[in-house]
């Protein structure tokens, strides 16, 4: 998919009077339930903005139709930083975004997206699943009327798209970077100036020079934004997000009123659209980024030693400060993340680690 054909409706600007009111009360017709959900994401943007159409075509198919979404892209209705409170003041029925995009709200919210440093796609979820994780996210979402539902994770993502090359940690010091969540903050810490902006923006801001790198998601979703045509340089590993988990969080008050039927097929939409979502990604991310190195002449760089020490002592310093903290919910989050992350890591270095590890040796396979 070209650039152009996506970013048609990306622009965020003010929300219209009489598409706000519209969005106003979820519409019923012969008792079936029209739900309304606003994104941020260009429409159809491969990845994420592609799962949300997903996302909101199979709660259609496994409610029977008995609820409908109609999807709203990044700055039909709302600009995308305020698709969260839409949700929550109940002008929009249900949004689908990333954590990472709210946690000026609590920094307890970016655990559930990724933390620097911190699991994987594959661990986030059992630590969501079987480790208490979901709990924590229901309460902590309820405390602004929002109910959340995992829809699937990008997996590791990438460093960036640099515009000059970088060599050393005093390289990055003072670059324009734009990223979001905890990811930006440890990059604040590195040194970095931390630029926020929606995906249809990027492209403008790193073309004109008033960024000087940017990171995204990764290869997949990239590519379409056409980074790679004013930034050569792409940077792994993204430590500052070692997974991405997509989310939907539904008016908590809408979400009260469906009968139970209701909410145990929507639990299974978004179930199946995760499964389906985070293996695209990891089906997807290698093409692209042959296709970006062959094509394009990107250059695929590895992040200098001493960046990534001082990233991880920034992350490790986050840590700390969000385990400490006065709200007692972001503790709570943040050792339960911890505690799950630190009994995951030996196992997971001796089975997928040991396995990927295995694979380099010089052995005749396929």
């Amino acid at each position: 998919m070209k650039r152009r054909d996506f970013l048609k409706t990306a622009a965020t600007g003010t929300v219209a009077a009489g598409a706000a009111a519209s969005l106003a009360a979820p519409a019923l017709s012969q008792g079936r339930i029209e739900w309304r959900m606003v994104t941020l994401w260009p429409r159809n943007l491969p990845g994420p903005g592609v799962a949300a159409q997903r996302t909101a075509d199979r709660i259609g198919v496994v409610t029977g139709g008995r609820i409908s979404v109609r999807l709203f892209s990044a700055g039909e209705v709302v600009p995308a930083p305020g698709a969260f409170d839409a949700v929550a003041a109940g002008t929009a029925d249900l949004y689908h975004g990333v954590p990472s995009f709210w946690i000026s709200k609590s920094p307890g919210i970016g655990f559930f997206g990724s933390f620097p440093f911190g699991m994987t796609a594959y661990e986030q979820q059992a630590w969501m699943m079987h480790g208490g994780g979901q709990a924590l996210y229901d309460e902590m979402y309820a405390r602004f009327g929002v109910k959340p539902f995992n829809t699937g994770n990008s997996g590791p993502q990438w460093l960036g798209w640099f515009r000059r090359e970088i060599r050393s940690i005093e390289d990055f010091r003072g670059l324009r970077f734009r990223t979001a969540g905890l990811g930006g903050e440890m990059f604040r810490r590195a040194g970095a100036s931390v630029v926020a902006l929606p995906a249809g923006e990027i492209f403008a801001a790193l073309q004109a020079g008033t960024i000087d790198a940017a990171e995204f998601l990764g290869p997949f979703s990239d590519a379409p934004l056409g980074l790679h045509q004013v930034a050569k340089n792409y940077y792994h590993p993204g430590v500052q997000e070692p997974s991405s988990a997509e989310e939907i969080g539904i008016n908590l008050g809408r979400w009260n009123a469906l009968p139970d039927d209701l909410k145990a097929a929507v639990r299974f939409a978004c179930m199946s659209v995760a499964e389906e979502t985070t293996t695209e990604y990891d089906a997807r991310h290698p093409i692209a980024l042959a296709q970006l190195v062959a094509q394009h002449g990107v250059q695929v760089r590895e992040a200098p030693r001493d960046l990534l020490i001082a990233f991880g002592n920034s992350a490790g310093e986050m840590l700390a400060e969000f385990r400490a903290h006065s709200d007692p919910m972001v503790k709570k989050i943040a050792d339960s993340y911890a505690e799950f992350r630190t009994r995951s890591q030996a196992y997971m270095l001796q089975s997928y680690a040991g396995n990927f590890n295995a694979r380099t040796l010089p052995i005749k396979w396929g």
